[in-house]
């Protein structure tokens, strides 16, 4: 059974965003949270996780480009499309830029959101089933394993899957912990820094040569990186 995907709807307009959630919760695979302005769609990203994300051009507060770019830059990658006016279509492609991926004009029909939303997760899980290379390993984020060139695997848990794929993904850059804790735990009061750093520990079990002495995952500055050829 596939996974129920949640979206977040960033609109000031009650009675939209109460009839689009209604067709959303019909189709059986997505659940949908309101935000009625900018700084109600950022304490949402803070403390959860969403599949898409649907911004009204008209928001009130920031201008939806702008809070685009803060939302791309608190390491969100899922699809956000801008739902625009006639008017408004040179500004949201304005917004494009790194921050949206996709726009759908008003006046819509809900089957052309529902089709956008549908595309977007569709390319953004072929992105994220690709096998991801470093050092003598080969990583397949989706079965869960790390292959050697000998053709031996070695199996991982889901956190250290998820730890791993987030770490390839940054593409060597650092990643701070506390971002690693919010995206591998979500918000949870009761996971601390202790919890990542045995998940960690376990991961430097199984790939490195001498774990005392890591090579692949290092820690640096407050987060952990992967060098991919140490």
């Amino acid at each position: 059974m596939a996974r129920i995907k949640s979206i977040l709807m960033v609109n000031n307009d009650e009675d939209l965003c109460g009839a689009i959630t209604e067709q959303f919760l019909a189709t059986g695979e997505f659940t949908v949270e309101w935000a009625f302005c900018d700084k109600e769609a950022l304490q949402y990203l803070y403390s959860n996780d969403f599949d898409a994300i649907i911004i009204d051009m008209n928001l009130p507060g920031k201008e939806a480009p702008e809070l685009c770019a803060i939302i791309r830059k608190q390491d969100v990658n899922c699809p956000i499309i801008m739902v625009t006016d006639d008017t408004g279509i040179s500004g949201a492609i304005s917004g494009f830029d790194g921050s949206a991926i996709e726009y759908v004009r008003k006046p819509f029909k809900f089957s052309v959101l529902l089709a956008q939303i549908r595309s977007q997760l569709r390319q953004l899980s072929q992105i994220e089933d690709v096998n991801l290379a470093f050092g003598p390993y080969l990583f397949s984020p989706v079965q869960k394993y790390l292959m050697k060139h000998d053709g031996q695997k070695i199996r991982l848990t889901d956190k250290e899957t998820s730890i791993l794929k987030l770490l390839l993904q940054a593409e060597c850059a650092l990643v701070q912990r506390d971002v690693l804790l919010h995206k591998v735990w979500g918000y949870n009061p009761e996971i601390t820094t202790h919890t990542l750093e045995t998940h960690i520990y376990r991961l430097r079990q199984k790939i490195e040569q001498d774990p005392a002495n890591s090579r692949f995952l290092v820690t640096e500055a407050g987060g952990y990186k992967i060098v991919a050829q140490p």
